[in-house]
């Protein structure tokens, strides 16, 4: 992507001259909050939207001048589940197999081979509308690699899900880039997920890219130890003029500093800190990075779009 910018009608800007580009074989990820534009990329680059100005391309092909192309070279998990819950599985990868052109000895083989690889080989011929969370996940990321893209399109692919369903998701995606040459764009807002699965990230708030680099690289970046406490008359000019407090940041109502070898400066932080109520001391994480750069914490809220309303809603029925 160069330059890419996107303003719907009313003037909202959701992607804001937003570039990165994406090696061959790696996991590139766009982490931040609901809102931060990081779905109407991959719609971009999916063809979905046209940009309102930039250029974008994938393995080669112009999003905008062969779109034909750049949809035969990528497969999509969307943010909400978009199988046939009246059909069944296998029912499901062999329409998506037709509407590729892939022959019908070819998608039988192929349909095998993705239900072993997402381990529903024994629920293939169950309708989906019966499948859990996590299952409807699984066929969903088993249909975007069916006809053999070369770059994958993961757009939250564990909203919604409970801790297991999403360490199963996150075992298929590094099962994946391990075995296959597949490229992957994947967009998260869980910290956990972007540190465990993605080679480098870019941070996105308000449609823009804050900064870019592989996740151990921007956390070792911080320098030093978090100091998170809980006080209301800390002397917040005195600790910013130390050398050894490399930032300093306010979030509900607590106070996180960055310290260089906080273990020994701790007393004399905790002096200049006031009345302190709690002391928190840690290696730093990608929330602090975020923290750092945009001045406020990702807030892992409720799925977007559909895809936990949709789950609860079928848990009630049953």
């Amino acid at each position: 992507m160069r330059d890419i910018r996107k303003v719907f009608n009313g003037g909202v800007t959701a992607v804001d001259k937003i570039s990165f580009e994406i090696r061959e074989g790696e996991v590139f990820g766009l982490l931040g909050p609901n809102g931060a534009g990081k779905t109407t990329t991959i719609n971009i680059l999916a063809t979905l939207l046209k940009p309102t100005s930039g250029q974008a391309s994938v393995n080669g092909f112009d999003c905008l001048k062969e779109p034909h192309r750049v949809r035969e070279n990528i497969g999509i998990v969307f943010q909400d589940p978009s199988s046939d819950d009246l059909l069944t599985g296998r029912e499901n990868l062999d329409l998506h197999g037709l509407m590729y052109g892939i022959s019908k000895a070819e998608r039988r083989k192929r349909i095998k081979s993705v239900l072993e690889l997402v381990e529903l080989s024994d629920r293939a011929d169950d309708r989906v509308k019966y499948y859990s969370g996590g299952m409807w996940r699984r066929l969903e990321l088993a249909r975007g690699l069916l006809h053999k893209p070369k770059v994958l399109f993961l757009d939250e692919p564990t909203l919604g899900l409970d801790p297991q369903s999403r360490e199963k998701v996150w075992q298929y995606i590094e099962g994946m880039v391990q075995n296959k040459e597949l490229s992957i764009l994947l967009t998260t807002h869980y910290m956990e997920e972007a540190e465990r699965l993605c080679s480098r990230i870019a941070i996105v708030d308000s449609g823009k890219i804050i900064v870019e680099g592989a996740p151990k690289e921007l956390i070792k970046g911080m320098g030093g130890d978090v100091v998170k406490l809980k006080t209301g008359d800390a002397d917040l000019a005195a600790l910013k003029s130390k050398d050894y407090i490399l930032s300093v940041e306010e979030s509900d109502g607590y106070l996180i500093l960055t310290a260089c070898d906080a273990k020994t400066t701790l007393p004399e932080i905790l002096k200049l800190a006031g009345r302190v109520e709690s002391v928190e001391m840690r290696s730093p994480t990608l929330n602090d990075v975020f923290l750092h750069y945009t001045g406020r914490e990702i807030r892992e809220g409720p799925a977007e779009g559909g895809f936990g309303k949709r789950m609860m809603t079928r848990a009630k029925r049953r």
